[in-house]
């Protein structure tokens, strides 16, 4: 199948998800696909991988707003629990991040009501140091979110290579990850920078060099995001260990 059909073929799919800006202008002169579209990408569907798996958590995340200024020190705040899990850190003068990470054996029904959110939120932590208490009673009812938290495991052999006739994913299509290390938005910040350095070198050289620059992209690639990804989800299960012996304490760390 040439290029150009087979880009149609994506590009039509993809539309059929209408929540997804996808730009057809042009289309014949397109010489790529590049899939940068999340964690339910339809062209990372399209491309053969599979849904991203639950780990059995969820999380809650909100931002504290404090118009005269928060009291709190520049520093990342851990609070470790049963099956349970919150922290909070100041990312302005004016305003602090937070999250809760919960045990969930599935997610659970949808909820739209961002009140109803905080107030969940709220009711996991209600005897927990008053300082996570603080923030949270500070979130607007709008800026809090839930989301259950999936992975995707790139195992070799069995999964698809990022790139294939043309098209190419990045980022969360490609390699969703758990936030246990803070890496996830980062590795797709380097996804682009490595596809790009590559494209750039290749696109002069025609199609051929396009998609050896694609498939050099994701085999450079995978041998750090595939650790990564691994690293990430056994370390979410040692933290979500559901011990009655592991009580409430709080860790603070630089």
């Amino acid at each position: 199948m040439g290029h150009c059909s087979n880009l149609k073929m994506v590009a039509a799919y993809v539309q059929s998800y209408s929540f997804l800006p996808f730009a057809l202008i042009y289309l014949s002169l397109v010489q790529i696909v590049i899939g940068c579209d999340g964690v339910r990408s339809p062209v990372a569907k399209w491309m053969g991988f599979s849904e991203p798996k639950y780990v059995g958590h969820c999380a809650f995340r909100g931002l504290g707003i404090y118009p005269g200024g928060h009291p709190y020190k520049a520093k990342v705040n851990y609070i470790y629990g049963r099956g349970l899990r919150a922290g909070f850190v100041p990312v302005s003068p004016t305003k602090v991040y937070w999250f809760i990470c919960f045990n969930r054996t599935s997610p659970g029904p949808r909820i739209s009501d961002p009140s109803v959110l905080k107030q969940e939120a709220l009711n996991l932590v209600r005897s927990w140091p008053m300082e996570l208490l603080d923030v949270m009673q500070n979130t607007p009812d709008d800026s809090v979110i839930k989301t259950p938290l999936v992975d995707r495991w790139l195992w070799p052999g069995l999964t698809p290579s990022a790139s294939s006739n043309g098209v190419v994913v990045v980022g969360d299509a490609w390699h969703p990850m758990t936030p246990n290390l803070g890496q996830g938005a980062c590795c797709a910040l380097e996804d682009s920078v490595v596809l790009a350095k590559k494209l750039a070198a290749a696109i002069r050289g025609g199609q051929d060099s396009v998609d050896a620059a694609m498939q050099d992209y994701s085999q450079e690639r995978w041998a750090r995001i595939f650790p990564l990804t691994a690293r990430s989800n056994l370390v979410g299960s040692l933290l979500q260990w559901d011990n009655p012996l592991y009580s409430i304490c709080p860790f603070f760390f630089c």
